[in-house]
């Protein structure tokens, strides 16, 4: 390893990157409350079922059949592959495979999604070091903050301007993840948070196609080998997130120390992760609990319904209001191919209701065109929507629904989590080996090493089971 450099001065007086620096490289398993720490492990348990059920999509084969091509050194399981890789391209593969589905958590302060760019990268650098599960844990909650810190600095601009957030601010969270998991020092932190500035990317124009999934995978990999720089002592800008010309003024936003420091309501970011429970965008959710709510409570079948308005925010435009999707994956990015299928009692949670042939079916298609999205002042951001359903009868139905909420209790949370794990592991996965993962899951904290949770996820060889 190369002799590093001694740190600037520049380092020692940086402003928002230095103190968010600081602030990751400090913290400390203890610091964390035991229902964040539980909030932790539901994250990794989501992420793994998510994971598992994505690895066999196509667009993970050819992640994966490149890295075979290219070859390297085998330090990193990959996910439902069977195969070791290095740990580059093992944070790529499975950072798109966890995100290929569209079905992994979200927390709004970063509008992105936090797991599928700090798992991938942590997992990898866990099992190539030997890290413990409290190691995990504790840089997966560093990481996790920075991220929505990152987001609050920086305000509603980037993503307004085009930019994927889960692929630029993930980026920089899962460099401080990984620079915690490494134990760098507050000043490597900051290069390492420099460096993953330089090099975050992702369009939200790519929403409904494979560089989607590819963003998270590019956002870990590339965090990733960030905080392996700067442990080696490439060198950055130390205050390369609020600089001139830097992170925050090219991608969009005005840089506040003050925003990026303010506590959250419950003072983390963590207790207010979502997940999902509809295998579709976030900013579908809100319509489509609104629209399911109104069938089962008047008993409307898809006949009786005659026109249908969606009122959303207009953050939606572009994000999630394709009119007339053609595949699965872009129907996941249509509120009115969702709300059509609420009405029509398909099954939102399920994978197979997003298949290509799935989004041709005439009952939906019928109903789709009933449907109209209009962009309302008064359902700001993407996660309130009132859906109105005008009857065949004459009957205006409204009802508003908000999915921004994080749950409260958390025991239904876990239950509900777990049901989800065994559904989507359930084609590649035997009870035994459903029952083994959520207990391992369980019991992250006393884990002296991952390698049990990392052999039993890359045994599962999806190209075997399907």
């Amino acid at each position: 390893m190369t002799t590093k450099p001694a740190p600037s001065a520049a380092v020692q007086t940086a402003g928002i990157t230095r103190e968010l620096a600081a602030r990751s490289a400090a913290l400390c398993y203890t610091d964390l409350p035991e229902d964040v720490r539980l909030r932790v492990r539901q994250c990794l348990l989501d992420w793994i079922g998510v994971t598992l059920a994505g690895a066999c999509e196509p667009l993970v084969h050819m992640l994966a059949e490149e890295a075979r091509e290219q070859g390297g050194h085998a330090q990193t399981s990959v996910v439902g592959h069977a195969m070791t890789t290095s740990s580059r391209q093992a944070a790529l593969i499975n950072g798109a495979a966890s995100h290929a589905l569209d079905y992994d958590d979200v927390n709004m302060a970063c509008t992105g999604h936090p797991s599928v760019v700090l798992i991938p990268a942590l997992l990898a650098l866990a099992e190539s070091r030997g890290a413990s599960g409290r190691d995990f844990m504790t840089a997966f909650a560093a990481g996790y903050e920075t991220m929505c810190q990152l987001g609050l600095a920086s305000g509603d601009a980037q993503y307004s301007n085009g930019f994927h957030t889960t692929a630029t601010l993930g980026t920089l969270g899962a460099a401080a993840a990984c620079a915690r998991l490494m134990q760098l020092d507050a000043n490597d932190t900051a290069t390492a948070l420099g460096i993953a500035s330089t090099m975050a990317a992702g369009l939200k124009s790519m929403f409904g196609t494979m560089c989607k999934p590819l963003h998270a995978g590019r956002a870990s990999a590339d965090g990733l080998q960030a905080a392996q720089l700067a442990a080696r002592g490439f060198t950055s800008r130390a205050d390369a997130i609020e600089c001139p010309q830097g992170f925050i003024a090219t991608h969009g936003g005005t840089a506040s120390l003050e925003a990026a420091l303010a506590a959250p309501d419950g003072s983390w970011h963590l207790r207010h992760n979502l997940f999902k429970f509809h295998a579709a965008c976030y900013g579908t959710h809100a319509a489509i609990e609104a629209a399911r709510y109104l069938r089962l409570q008047h008993a409307l079948r898809p006949d009786d319904v005659l026109r249908v308005t969606v009122q959303v925010g207009a953050a939606s435009e572009g994000v999630c209001n394709i009119p007339e999707p053609r595949t699965g994956l872009e129907a996941k990015f249509s509120l009115r191919h969702t709300v059509a299928m609420a009405l029509a009692g398909a099954d939102t949670a399920g994978l197979d209701a997003f298949s290509d042939e799935a989004v041709r079916a005439p009952e939906v298609a019928a109903l789709r065109e009933r449907v109209q999205v209009v962009l309302a002042p008064q359902c700001p951001g993407l996660t309130l929507s009132e859906v109105v359903i005008e009857t065949r009868n004459g009957a205006v139905l409204r009802q508003r629904h908000d999915s921004g909420r994080p749950a409260s209790d958390l025991l239904e949370q876990q239950q509900r989590l777990e049901e989800k794990f065994r559904r989507l592991v359930e084609p590649v996965l035997n009870p035994a080996e459903r029952g083994e993962l959520i207990d391992l899951v369980a019991r992250l904290d006393e884990l002296t090493d991952l390698s049990p949770l990392a052999s039993m996820l890359a045994s599962q060889a999806c190209s075997d089971r399907h």
